[in-house]
């Protein structure tokens, strides 16, 4: 892991636990900070070593054993000098994929059905190799942990407001509800930079051709501005391009830059 990723994962997970002590301190004093500690010492845990598992979960994704794919992970890993990930895929009806896990050890892609569906071998190749790049440069674990992190922060808000009724629904419910989801996308957008996604463009451009993924964009937002996807806004930065689109509250978690610039400056790499 690069320097500036451990920093930023070390970030997210502290900030985790400031908030878990503070919201412990508010309702119980010393003895709810203590108790905040706790869970927060137990969540930044699980977070670590788990998120990979725990944002696929959230998609219901399964392992996959498509020859074709397979055989296009095994030579984008050559090219990239980095070990096969594992592959997975989501039943979901919009083209879109995303990388996941701690390290290019501990790896894993996932695809939508619709991207299989919807895309050409040589799209779906460029695909994956956009994520490859993400893979290489250690962008995922910041990533998978901005998302849990962030999907943990706008549960607490949610909580706290469907936990009570409209009786027991006081200040602090609203405070807790319109606050601390535009946190938890404030953390988000500090962790991951929208010039990863170029920078993951130029890698995955480099072992793939570029015109194939400028293609693959092209059609992925045009379905998911056509058809926007259910899911958690907290892991819109995950897919390689916002699956969401149309959403007041994803709109708070956006760290992609303009599908137009990313296709522009894949187009020049062929000159």
């Amino acid at each position: 892991m690069s320097l500036t990723s451990s920093l930023r994962a070390v970030l997210l997970l502290a900030i985790l636990t400031a908030i878990f002590i503070a919201i412990g301190y508010f309702f119980g004093g010393m003895f709810g900070a203590t108790i905040g500690l706790i869970i927060a010492f137990a969540v930044n845990f699980l977070t670590f070593w788990f998120s990979d598992k725990i944002v696929l979960k959230i998609y219901r994704a399964k392992e996959y054993n498509d020859k074709k794919i397979l055989s296009m992970l095994e030579k984008l890993a050559k090219k990239a000098d980095i070990p096969i990930p594992k592959l997975y895929i989501i039943n979901m009806e919009v083209p879109n994929a995303f990388a996941t896990g701690r390290s290019p050890n501990h790896s894993a892609v996932a695809v939508t059905s619709g991207l299989l569906d919807k895309l050409d071998d040589d799209e779906i190749e460029g695909v994956l190799a956009h994520e490859f790049s993400h893979i290489k440069h250690r962008d995922i674990l910041v990533s998978t942990l901005a998302a849990t992190i962030g999907g943990a922060i706008t549960w607490l808000g949610y909580l706290f407001w469907f936990g009570s009724d409209e009786k027991g629904r006081n200040a602090l419910s609203y405070v807790l509800l319109f606050i601390l989801a535009p946190l938890a996308a404030m953390l988000i957008r500090l962790a991951i930079s929208r010039n990863r996604e170029y920078f993951a463009d130029r890698g995955g451009a480099a072992i793939s051709d570029p015109l194939s993924l400028a293609s693959a964009l092209n059609k992925i937002s045009n379905a998911a501005k056509e058809t926007p996807a259910q899911g958690n806004a907290a892991t819109s930065h995950m897919f390689i391009v916002n699956p969401f689109s149309g959403r007041a509250l994803v709109g708070l978690f956006s760290t992609h830059p303009p599908v137009e610039e990313r296709i522009r400056r894949l187009k020049t790499m062929t000159r």
